[in-house]
């Protein structure tokens, strides 16, 4: 097994060597003090398991992870940091990370976790449950609104964009070269369609909650 090891303090690189070396004793073990210098390592080395901190000079970790990433390299990436943070810990998840755990409990943690990612199961620091479970049930929701957004014809998405730039009916209907009428149906099919109580302004308070869902909602068009 190979490992590869980024963080810009080298007694505390030494000290994580020290004790995956006595934990795993057929591995390599390979050292960066940079997040550039890391990832062409990951590039060139192909590790198995990366472990990443995040302040890293040049690039942080989660540069590293996010060209990781979009780079389609396979490697298990753990982020070790001293970040109790939720927004941190969401990010590393977005982008691929398969562990998180805090520097303060990496020596009683980061063989457990080792091997969790090495069977494919994510792991999270025992401190940082609470933020993951935050993390999970937001994904949840994410994944079933946009769920719901496929259900929606083309023409519907086009409709739903134009409200959330806040087009008047009349406006989406010269716009779209229909009559307000075909857009007043548009507009009760996507509440229909996203489970809205029948009222008024129940479209626009759903588009004022997810205005950032809505952002990229050209993904959903074809």
């Amino acid at each position: 097994m190979k490992i590869l090891i980024a963080d810009d303090h080298p007694i505390f690189r030494s000290g994580l060597k020290s004790i995956l070396s006595d934990n795993f004793s057929n591995s390599t073990i390979i050292e960066y003090g940079d997040g550039q210098s890391a990832l062409e390592g990951i590039r060139s080395e192909m590790p198995d398991i990366t472990i990443l901190d995040i302040n890293m000079p040049v690039m942080n970790g989660l540069e590293v992870c996010a060209s990781v990433q979009k780079e389609n390299i396979q490697t298990r990436v753990v982020i070790l940091t001293m970040y109790k943070d939720a927004e941190m810990l969401k990010k590393a998840m977005h982008l691929g990370s398969s562990g998180y755990l805090l520097k303060d409990f990496a020596t009683r943690e980061i063989i457990e976790c080792i091997n969790s990612v090495l069977s494919d199961t994510k792991y999270i620091g025992p401190s940082l449950e609470d933020f993951y479970n935050d993390f999970i049930k937001e994904d949840k929701k994410k994944h079933d609104l946009i769920e719901l957004l496929k259900t929606l014809s083309q023409a519907e998405l086009k409709t739903l964009k134009l409200v959330s730039q806040n087009k008047s009916t009349k406006e989406i209907a010269g716009l779209l070269f229909l009559s307000e009428k075909t857009i007043e149906n548009y507009r009760s099919h996507i509440c229909q369609k996203l489970m809205l109580p029948p009222r008024n302004n129940s479209l626009i308070l759903w588009i004022s909650e997810h205005k950032e869902l809505l952002a990229h909602i050209s993904e959903f068009e074809a």
